[in-house]
């Protein structure tokens, strides 16, 4: 990417101008590191008082994990900021404040106020919309925040904040070439949002062994699951969350996200929030309520006959695998992918569960055409129809009775269901 040396947008300009602005300004689409970003914050003041801070990471869930916190932290009473990325059609989504998208004339005066403290420091698009988040929620009053962790955790930009808690909810391998060649090395990176003296949960069931000490050698004791806290599950109307110093409660399965993986997420989440008394008291009504509503375009989103899942990793994969036998079958994937996934771990992962694959074309630079993708595949690629068009391989799909599942990247996700809503649309 080349930088923008060009005059920042007009304060009047267009959200959709500010971002293309951005996406210029910084030579790297991902430059990790916290100098620049907090010296931009502290210009603005954004770290100085700032409300009750959650910061939640992890390789997968750390989304779903953010909703449920901000929606449960709005039920007992505060005004809630939740930042999260990336977003599906529409930027606003990323900035939520009380569960709904704020204006982008609030983000674009966000990002004036940022462009006139930022002098001659170059930020990323991510750390533009960081700081436009905590701006938006100083602004508009918010008593809390819960801020999803972009790639990482110790050198991404929500950890300029040192957060009053911070949850991991899983440790898998993606993104190895930023954060490191191994699950240990992942792991620490991604513990680097945890501070001592404050609350730390991790949900991840099997986290390396090494972690323990290293959090141990900068007094961060975390609450880990299997230990401080446990699920208990027999797929039955409710679930057990189990403390080791405190009650066990009975709690509704989450109709619209489903399985063991986020029910560990939703336990870190609580165990993260019951230890942050007094500030937070959680009314069991307020956990029933909201494990209930607890949904998120693109994870496991049922519209009809379609299935539609963000699922781009292997350890994604495998978890949707397991939901796979209750949904109609039989199953027909359609999958396009980035470059740097793991698609013969996807494909491995699904194939077993799915009656046929159609490949599709990713847009973008890091974007595979469904050939590519195919090539990639090799050998897993002889049961697969290279398709290519995402309209035509929902078409084929649905000619067959089941569920059409389409997964693989958020882009390949927003393409179908774009074409769903328009599909929902035209039946009235």
């Amino acid at each position: 990417m080349t930088t923008n040396t060009g005059a920042s947008p007009a304060a009047d300009a267009s959200l959709a101008q500010w971002l293309d602005w951005q996406l210029g300004l910084h030579r790297d689409e991902i430059q990790l590191g916290l100098e620049r970003v907090a010296r931009v914050a502290d210009r603005l003041g954004l770290r100085r008082q700032p409300p009750l801070t959650l910061t939640i990471g992890g390789t997968n869930g750390k989304g779903a994990a953010t909703r449920l916190a901000a929606d449960l932290l709005q039920r007992v009473g505060h005004c809630v900021g939740q930042f999260t990325s990336p977003h599906l059609h529409d930027y606003a989504e990323r900035i939520v404040v009380n569960g709904q998208p704020v204006d982008p004339a609030c983000i674009v005066e966000a990002f004036v106020a940022i462009e006139s403290q930022r002098g001659d420091t170059p930020l990323t698009y991510f750390e533009f919309g960081t700081l436009a988040a905590l701006w938006v929620f100083r602004a508009r009053g918010c008593t809390a925040q819960v801020l999803e962790v972009g790639l990482g955790g110790r050198l991404d930009a929500v950890n300029l904040l040192d957060a009053d808690a911070a949850l991991i909810t899983s440790i898998g391998t993606d993104h190895g070439d930023w954060l490191g060649d191994s699950r240990q090395a992942i792991a620490v990176e991604k513990a680097g949002i945890f501070r001592p003296g404050k609350v730390a949960v991790c949900a991840e069931h099997a986290p390396p062994a090494e972690l323990a000490p290293h959090l141990a050698e900068r007094d961060i004791r975390p609450l880990w699951i299997g230990q401080a806290f446990s699920v208990v599950s027999d797929g039955g109307p409710h679930w057990q969350l189990q403390a080791a110093d405190g009650p066990t409660l009975s709690l509704p399965q989450p109709p619209h996200l489903p399985g063991l993986h986020q029910l560990r997420n939703a336990a870190g989440v609580i165990t993260l929030l019951q230890h942050l008394r007094p500030s937070v008291v959680l009314p069991e009504g307020a956990l029933d309520a909201a494990l209930r509503a607890w949904a998120l375009p693109g994870r496991f989103e049922r519209r009809g006959r379609y299935l539609l899942d963000v699922a781009h990793n292997a350890e994604a994969a495998l978890a949707l695998a397991t939901l796979l036998p209750g949904v109609p079958q039989p199953v027909h994937l359609v999958l396009g992918m980035l470059s740097d996934k793991p698609c013969e771990d996807v494909v491995a992962a699904l194939a077993p569960q799915v009656q046929s694959i159609r490949l599709v074309d990713t847009p973008g630079p890091r974007g595979m055409t469904a050939t590519t993708l195919a090539r990639r595949l090799g050998d897993a690629a002889r049961q697969v129809q290279v398709v290519g068009d995402m309209r035509a391989a929902l078409a084929q799909a649905t000619q067959s009775a089941g569920t059409v599942l389409v997964c693989g990247s958020f882009m390949t996700v927003v393409a179908a269901r774009d074409i769903v809503i328009e599909q929902e649309a035209a039946r009235g």
